[in-house]
């Protein structure tokens, strides 16, 4: 599941382009929104377990605050670039807009493998990570939040070393926390279940039942799981879910003729999302080369693991019984497969809308941190399933009106929003 050579800043960059010419957006409107207004990167010196000094790289960056306060996770992971941190800043600024949120977008991260940290090390990283921006973010300014390979554990660290810098108490400073500790019942669910409600949503569309339905799915951490589980209460199955192991250094599918019971898989998946090979072969999974998961005789993929998985080399794989591509991760398909896509006649549900059910569940955690006062899970989740539901009709009435894939229905919606506020403020 390595990405590939792709850049993915360069990519959202021409998307943009792309939406900016149709919008007919003036020159200063392109050049204020084509690059982050803000960027921070910064040495982490930490002193690991056995006495020796190692020194991390780490970044904030800050694309677009018009609409409200930058919004966007912390990553750790040891491919992360500046790039990808830039890329996802700019589609976290387009997924608030598209849910219409009043927030900006905002990516943070620390090139990094939290497999090779011991506790007390990731402990030290997260503390060293928020000292470097105390001064640059905060409730009011840039909320951080849980992303790739990052957890509760780790914001509320982060959380922890903010106050003691602020000498305050601040719980919507970061999104990600313990329940605990003014984290949001439904958090770790809404990702995931934004997915599923999409698709829900596309199925209505087609007249399709989901009970009807067969996914396969890449990925199992946080947002392919609970995708799962609400795809099985709503009567689908999954047929295959594909999975990095850290043991190979590669990626396996697992297939089952009778569908996949996630709670037996998650048996045996440790808090990364990957999932163990001798006992999975064990309980009954067929085991298959990484790829397979897309070439699956389903009616849903559902790619939720890493950026750049679906291109121009294996979207011809993608079988013919395949009617929707709901992206549970950011970016995961390249520009060059998306029309090889659209000429077999599959509806992509984009990543700025499709897994933007975490994200605005983050945003009422930030609320009801803010407010001190908390709500009931399926309250949270009740208001996820409505913005959501409002957002995917917003974007699907667009792209039928307008004649244009849901991608740039998509698109459109979120720049003009935030040009609009741009210009409003009077910066353009």
């Amino acid at each position: 599941m390595n990405p590939t050579s792709y850049n993915l800043f360069e990519t959202a960059q021409k998307q943009f382009d792309r939406i900016a010419d149709g919008l007919q957006l003036d020159r200063a409107a392109r050049d204020l929104l084509r690059v982050p207004m803000r960027e921070y990167q910064f040495s982490i010196p930490i002193r690991m377990d056995d006495g020796a000094v190692q020194v991390f790289r780490g970044s904030r960056i800050q694309h677009n605050d018009a609409r409200g306060p930058g919004k966007g996770g912390i990553r750790f992971h040891p491919q992360e670039t500046v790039d990808t941190i830039r890329a996802l800043a700019m589609l976290m600024t387009w997924k608030s807009a598209v849910a219409d949120l009043p927030l900006g977008g905002s990516m943070g991260g620390v090139a990094c493998d939290p497999h090779n940290l011991s506790l007390r090390e990731q402990e030290r990283l997260c503390r060293g990570w928020v000292r470097q921006v105390s001064k640059n973010v905060g409730p009011d300014w840039d909320i951080p939040g849980s992303d790739l390979m990052t957890n509760s554990q780790h914001m509320l660290w982060i959380l922890d070393e903010y106050e003691a810098i602020h000498s305050t108490r601040s719980p919507g400073f970061i999104t990600g926390k313990p329940v605990d500790h003014g984290g949001s019942l439904g958090r770790l669910e809404a990702t995931g279940y934004g997915v599923m409600i999409a698709v829900r949503e596309a199925l209505k569309d087609m007249s399709i039942n989901p009970a009807d339905t067969r996914a396969s799915v890449q990925g199992f951490g946080n947002v392919s799981r609970y995708a799962v589980e609400l795809f099985y209460r709503m009567g689908g199955k999954v047929m295959a879910v594909s999975c990095w192991d850290q043991k190979d250094l590669k990626s396996y599918t697992y297939r089952s003729k009778d569908g996949i019971d996630p709670q037996v898989l998650l048996s045996f998946t440790n808090p990364f999302g990957e999932i163990d090979r001798v006992k999975a072969e064990k309980a009954g999974y067929e085991c298959l080369p990484g790829d397979a998961w897309l070439e699956q005789d389903v009616d849903i993929l559902i790619p939720a693991a890493l950026e750049n998985q679906i291109t121009a080399g294996n979207a011809g794989s993608i079988s013919k019984q395949v009617r929707i591509i709901a992206e549970g991760a950011n970016g995961p398909t390249t520009p060059d497969a998306e029309s090889i896509l659209n000429q077999k006649g599959i509806l992509v549900i984009p990543d700025l809308l499709a897994n933007a059910g975490g994200f605005i569940c983050s945003y009422f955690e930030q609320v009801q941190g803010n407010m001190n006062y908390y709500w009931r899970k399926d309250e949270v989740l009740g208001k996820v399933d409505v913005q959501m539901t409002d957002a995917y009709l917003a974007v699907s009435q667009h792209a039928k009106e307008n004649h244009m894939p849901m991608r740039d229905a998509a698109y459109v919606i979120a720049v003009n929003r935030v040009a609009q506020a741009c210009q409003e403020r009077g910066w353009i």
